[in-house]
């Protein structure tokens, strides 16, 4: 015997939901990792990606980097060169290229470095952005070529170079051809130094691998953010090693300033002037605050 259909529960109730379903973007929220408070994503993004309240720091992407740091959010793009796109044919799950492929849609970018050239506080700077959403900010030979390039920048402008690191490390899928970009960057710092032009780190969260062990340690002054992971091998990775529990906020940036790996913590809110006061201090120049500069331009 078939039973009679319930009107009011199967046909007129489901109409009623889907006339007032309202659809809820999924990025309306953001959680913050350290309290759990659910924070509205705009807010979050005009605070700079950081959590009101915790004052957690949450990531951030390479162009925002750039348009936090140079005066009026305006500059100049620096060109990256091109390198070949998967010089060793490599596959494991997916293919190389494909993965690649992902990473630029996803982030706009051609690959995890993006670098700009223009004033901060009225003085000339090139920025280097590491973006962590592009295969986890991994080192290969285009990021080692955009950092070389990036020197060569300020070197032939006379600039102090900051660079926002931010990466899980070399990218396994370029094998030895990767681990060769950690001795060229080395060599590109070294070139700085001999020209007596600042090399500025800000260790972001996190900061690892052979970036950690490359040009992410050689800087003149290293500041990070609150909270940063700083490291070459990560604290699970020691514990199994070792078989012992690490002290609390082991390889975070308050610790390591405790350390003296780290000279200074500060927060996202005060970079800008932070770095400013540094570089007009070991340029010897004054710092401003100019309101329509014009940004110099790149040969």
């Amino acid at each position: 015997m078939v039973e009679p259909m319930n009107w009011i529960s199967e046909v007129v109730r489901p109409r009623i939901k889907t006339l007032f379903k309202r659809e809820t973007p999924e990025n309306l929220w953001v959680k913050c990792p350290d309290t759990g408070q659910m924070v509205f994503h705009k807010e979050v993004e005009a605070n700079s990606w950081v959590i009101p309240g915790s004052e957690h720091h949450l990531k951030m992407s390479a162009p925002a980097r750039l348009k936090m740091m140079f005066d009026g959010g305006t500059w100049i793009d620096v060109a990256l060169p091109e390198v070949a796109t998967d010089p060793l044919k490599f596959r494991d799950e997916k293919r190389y290229v494909d993965r690649l492929k992902d990473a630029r849609a996803k982030t706009g970018l051609q690959d995890a470095f993006k670098i700009g050239f223009g004033r901060v506080g009225g003085i000339p700077m090139t920025v280097a952005a590491q973006e962590f959403g592009f295969m986890a900010g991994s080192l290969g030979m285009a990021a080692g070529e955009a950092f070389v390039r990036g020197a060569q920048t300020a070197l032939d402008k006379k600039t102090p170079y900051i660079l926002f690191a931010a990466s899980g490390g070399a990218r396994m899928q370029e094998g030895i051809l990767s681990l060769m970009q950690m001795p060229r960057t080395t060599v590109a710092v070294r070139r700085l130094r001999e020209a007596r032009l600042p090399y500025i780190v800000v260790l972001t969260n996190p900061t690892t691998g052979g970036v950690t062990a490359s040009y992410a340690m050689l800087g003149d002054v290293h500041l990070a953010e609150p909270g940063a992971l700083i490291c070459f091998a990560g604290p699970r990775v020691i514990e199994q090693t070792i078989r012992e529990k690490l002290p609390d906020g082991f390889q975070r940036a308050e610790y390591l300033r405790e350390h003296g790996m780290v000279d200074q913590v500060v927060h996202r809110h005060q970079l800008k002037e932070t770095i400013t006061r540094i570089c007009g201090l070991l340029m010897q120049v004054p710092v401003t605050a100019p309101a329509a500069e014009p940004v110099p331009e790149v040969a």
